[in-house]
């Protein structure tokens, strides 16, 4: 199966790889999987509570050459947008971005239904609570 140049970039220098510690305050995180292809995707997003605006994002994945792709470039467009902008972001854009290849496709939402799940944590564990 033949990758475009920037699907083997993010493959081969994934981006933002690794994980937040466990008593960071901001964070959101998903562990969503991809049961056609057997790929799993932790994702998590530190998020500045003053602005809801995503400044660090990280990302662990078990999976092919597409998923970790597509796990390592959410990551990068994920920072600096809202909270409301990075749940709209679309597995369409990331296809289009990556140029994957049709029995890829599932990888790309799985990126997707990661940020929506990390973001959907973060406003639970830390929705404003009235005074």
């Amino acid at each position: 199966m033949a990758y475009s140049v920037s699907t083997l970039d993010h493959y081969e220098r994934p981006r933002n790889v690794g994980a937040f510690g466990d008593n960071e305050a901001g964070v959101g995180s998903a562990l969503v999987a991809a049961p056609a292809g057997g790929d799993v995707l932790r994702l998590q997003i530190k998020v500045d509570a003053r602005t809801d605006v995503v400044e660090e994002a990280r990302f662990k994945t078990h999976g092919c050459v597409a998923a970790i792709a597509a796990s390592s470039l959410l990551t990068e467009w994920v920072r600096g947008k809202t909270l409301e902008q990075a749940a709209s972001l679309k597995s369409s854009q990331i296809v289009q971005a990556l140029a994957l290849p049709p029995e890829k496709i599932y990888c790309a939402m799985l990126a997707e239904d990661a940020i929506k799940a990390a973001v959907e944590d973060y406003r639970n564990r830390h929705s404003r609570q009235p005074p």
